[in-house]
C-alpha cells in the first residue's frame, strides 16, 4: 500500500515537474559541466515545506544524452537529496562508495556534504534521465558546485 502511494506521488511530481519545465527554462542550474555532451538540468518545482520551517523541497530533472556526464560535484550544505532515474541507467559514485548503475526505477540518496565523484550515463547509445529531489534549508541559493570552485 505505502510503496502504491510512493510510486502514485512520484509519477505525480514527475508529470507536475515536466509540465513546468517548460515555463522555468534552466534557471540557475543551466547545463552541467563536462566535456562535450553536458546534461540538461530543469528545475521542475519548489515548494516550501510548511510543517518544517526554513526548509524547501526541490525537484530538479537532469538528463543525459548518449554518452553525456556532469563533472564531479558537491550540493548545497544544508541538502539530502533522493535521486530516482527514470529512464535508461546512470552510473554513479558518491564520497568513496563503490561505482554503481542504477537503472530505471532505482535510486540513491546523498547527505548533506557528500562529494558526488560520478554522474554520467552509463549508455553511449540511449539517453538517460533522472529526477534529483532537494530537501534543505530554504535560503540555499546553489544547489550544485563542481569540484575545485
Amino acid at each position: 500500500m505505502i510503496r502504491m502511494a510512493l510510486a502514485g506521488m512520484l509519477a505525480l511530481t514527475l508529470l507536475v515537474g515536466v509540465l513546468m519545465a517548460e515555463t522555468l527554462g534552466a534557471g540557475p542550474l543551466g547545463a552541467a559541466w563536462a566535456g562535450d555532451k553536458p546534461a540538461k538540468v530543469t528545475p521542475v518545482y519548489e515548494h516550501a515545506l510548511p510543517n518544517v520551517p526554513g526548509k524547501t523541497v526541490r525537484g530538479v530533472l537532469v538528463e543525459y544524452e548518449p554518452g553525456g556526464k556532469s563533472a564531479g560535484h558537491t550540493h548545497a550544505a544544508s541538502a539530502f537529496i533522493y535521486v530516482t532515474v527514470l529512464e535508461g541507467a546512470v552510473r554513479s559514485a558518491v564520497n568513496d562508495g563503490p561505482v554503481r548503475i542504477y537503472r530505471a526505477g532505482e535510486n540513491f540518496t546523498e547527505l548533506p556534504g557528500d562529494i558526488h565523484r560520478v554522474s554520467e550515463n552509463a549508455s553511449d547509445t540511449e539517453p538517460s534521465k533522472l529526477l534529483a529531489v532537494f530537501v534543505l534549508d530554504t535560503d540555499e541559493t546553489r544547489l550544485t558546485t563542481p569540484l575545485g570552485q
